[in-house]
């Protein structure tokens, strides 16, 4: 159909033609055998001439669409031109292409000097952090001021660990490791925030080995303990194993609104909480997702408003 309706034009005007040769030939009285003769000719050159088009058709075809799969990488794979037009269109192509690609170079450029632009100052803001953290008295050891300098460096934390996610080189470290070896330096981490909140922490044994990276596997378990503290305001804290291999975090904060569970994880989606909050970003929920995507973890969260939330990472392996 695609053939008849490119060659529509030259069809209509051979029938036309027909047409008049059929009536010239009838005027001028012309024997019938000549008239069925000079037409069963013309039929025959003509199937010829449409067969041998119609193949270079489906043959130019069929490359187009082989050229669909590598047309961003290279136009090596287009059809021959073989007309003024066809030769026109693929100088058009050819520009866009290299248009593109420039684009392209550009942006890859312009993604890495914001890559390493941002590692770069993540590790030169951790040194007056430490150095605010190593001037702190033993009295302000425990002060509001010590706990917003933690804060301050999570967040330093969050930012590096969103650069190297987004690059095109993330150090994975994938071994066989206990669960409790990357939980306890996530838990200890979090025990001023603990303390400060008096909430309780309620963690059972982990005895499982999972599959995964610890640095990235602790810091989804960081986020979710981050984000059960925020949320938090009495209770406890649980964190227990679910068999066989997964980690479970439960609280007893605020919950997260039904509707908002099936989007959460989305970038830049942070929720009803997060809009009561005004400076909630939705990031460190993204990041987890993502980073346990990356590493064939299954993360579900189950909440109930008022009641509690439930976070769920799944390490064994499919």
């Amino acid at each position: 159909m695609a053939y008849l309706r490119q060659k529509r034009g030259i069809i209509l005007t051979l029938i036309f033609f027909f047409l008049i040769c059929a009536v010239l030939f009838y005027l001028y009285h012309v024997p019938l055998d000549c008239l069925i003769y000079t037409g069963i000719i013309c039929l025959i050159i003509g199937s010829i001439a449409v067969i041998t088009d119609f193949s270079r058709f489906c043959r130019s075809r069929r490359k187009l669409q082989d050229a669909m799969q590598t047309i961003t990488v290279s136009l090596e794979t287009l059809p021959l031109a073989r007309t003024p037009l066809e030769h026109d269109y693929q100088q058009l192509l050819e520009i866009l292409h290299t248009e593109q690609n420039r684009i392209l170079d550009e942006t890859a450029d312009s993604k890495r000097f914001l890559q390493d632009y941002y590692a770069m100052w993540v590790h030169q803001i951790k040194v007056p952090i430490q150095a605010m953290r190593l001037l702190l008295s033993k009295e302000e050891k425990n002060s509001p001021l010590n706990l917003e300098l933690f804060k301050i460096e999570q967040y330093v934390e969050m930012a590096l660990s969103c650069a190297r996610l987004e690059s095109d080189s993330t150090d994975y470290v994938i071994r066989s490791l206990p669960l409790e070896q990357i939980v306890k330096p996530a838990v200890r981490k979090y025990a001023p925030m603990f303390i400060s909140k008096k909430l309780s922490l309620e963690m059972s044994s982990l005895t499982a080995t999972v599959l995964t990276d610890e640095k990235w596997a602790q810091f989804i378990i960081e986020q979710i303990l981050s984000n059960s503290l925020k949320y938090t305001r009495t209770g406890s804290i649980r964190i227990w194993q679910k068999d066989p291999a997964a980690l479970v975090i439960e609280d007893t904060g605020i919950g997260i609104d039904p509707a908002d569970i099936p989007r959460l994880g989305e970038r830049g989606f942070t929720g009803y909480n997060g809009r009561l909050d005004k400076k909630s970003t939705g990031i460190g929920l993204y990041l987890c997702k993502e980073i346990s995507r990356r590493l064939s973890h299954t993360l579900t969260i189950e909440s109930e408003p008022g009641k509690g939330t439930r976070v769920t990472i799944d390490f064994a392996t499919r």
